[in-house]
């Protein structure tokens, strides 16, 4: 429903810096990413990791010409010496669960990129005290560390409510589906990127937040939440203990678990109708199928919209005789929910312009909340940045 007052999260304004939510008690260990020297500035190695090669979150590949932990060849190994381990495979299966992971950590899609970039990087300078027990742990134990140093590194404020996460984006469902050889795929399809979910985990002190993750979405046990955290038992499972329920005051009533679930078919119904409303640019329609208490908020910008009155201006303004354009929607998805990504012809051009995405939140038979994004992420959902009349 919102115009262009929704930026492009890739152009739009920096949210200013903010205190480090990192200071309490329970954040004072890991070392401060200040302190290490920038690995880009290393000289070249021929064998060694290349942190400016970003393989593909879905794949774990690295552009051709580049090796490193991603796709690389670890150094011949000395004769009599214990042999590595086999990190280029490991990297190769577990860096789209791991992105995932530091996605949840970080709601942010490019943060939780260079955050799995500098896990793998870590992963690779440290591989020789690796003990080859179990890589997929060693490696979340690697990413958690990573993704709380750039927490602290954000200096942002702790979050008292969702509407404070400015620094939220979308993530693709086309990167989403495990491969078939992935391990845990059962854990995997279990990973929980709601929206509602991603923005109440950032009101979770940090590593309240890694616990919560670590044990209700990883499925790990007590012991090993507190291994990957360097905790006692008795310090994880306080933890947990406060991160569920600060969880359960800010989690929409419906979801009463972390687990993942695809559109539903009255979801999509409502999607259909959603983009139908827009095309025909019928408020009345638009109305009909919002919520009451309906919300809209568009990240970057800390910008709020609660029940239809306060929506009804943005309705007017896109639907109505003075609108700007002419809209065309197509369906996709991102954090499987159900998501409209819009595009919007202005007096006197030929071609329809991609211009936002709207991810909606279902309750019941309404949407209930409506959340708008720039256009950053149409290339990685396969979305073209035009539409013409007739496509």
């Amino acid at each position: 429903m919102p115009t262009d007052a929704t930026p492009d999260p890739a152009t739009g304004p920096t949210p200013a810096a903010r205190p480090d939510p990192t200071a309490g008690p329970d954040q004072t260990t890991g070392p401060d990413p200040a302190a290490r020297p920038d690995p880009a500035a290393r000289p070249a190695q021929a064998t060694g990791p290349d942190p400016a090669a970003r393989p593909d979150p879905a794949t774990g590949l690295a552009p051709t010409g580049h090796r490193g932990p991603a796709t690389g060849l670890a150094p011949a190994a000395d004769p009599g010496s214990t042999p590595a381990p086999d990190l280029d495979e490991a990297f190769r299966r577990h860096r789209r669960e791991l992105h995932v992971h530091c996605y949840r950590m970080l709601a942010s899609y490019d943060e939780a990129e260079d955050a799995v970039q500098e896990t793998l990087l870590r992963a690779w300078k440290g591989r020789d005290t690796f003990d080859g027990a179990n890589v997929r742990a060693w490696l979340y134990r690697i990413a958690t560390t990573t993704c709380l140093d750039a927490i602290r590194s954000k200096a942002r404020k702790p979050v008292t409510t969702q509407q404070e996460v400015n620094w939220l984006t979308p993530y693709p469902d086309t990167l989403l589906a495990p491969a078939l050889d992935e391990p845990d795929v059962v854990a995997v399809a279990r990973e929980t990127v709601e929206l509602a979910f991603l923005t109440a985990l950032q009101v979770l002190p940090p590593r309240q937040r890694a616990a919560l993750l670590a044990k209700e979405v990883l499925d790990m046990s007590a012991k090993e939440t507190a291994d990957l955290l360097d905790l006692s038992l008795a310090a994880t499972n306080s933890a947990l203990q406060r991160a569920r329920a600060t969880m359960r005051q800010h989690l929409p009533s419906h979801r009463n678990d972390w687990s993942a679930h695809a559109p539903s078919p009255a979801e999509r119904e409502l999607l259909d109708r959603f983009i139908e409303a827009h095309e025909r640019c019928d408020a009345v329609a638009a109305v009909a199928i919002a919520a009451e208490d309906l919300r809209v908020s568009m990240p970057p910008l800390s910008l709020c919209f609660d029940g239809l009155t306060a929506v009804a201006p943005l309705i007017e303004r896109a639907l109505g005789p003075d609108r700007e354009g002419d809209w065309r929607l197509l369906p996709t998805s991102v954090n499987r929910m159900p998501t409209a990504a819009s595009y919007l012809r202005r007096p006197g051009d030929t071609l329809f312009r991609a211009f936002k995405l709207d991810v909606l939140r279902v309750e019941g038979d309404r949407i209930a909340e409506i959340t708008t994004f720039g256009t950053a992420l149409f290339d990685l959902l396969g979305l073209p940045p035009t539409l013409t009349p007739t496509d």
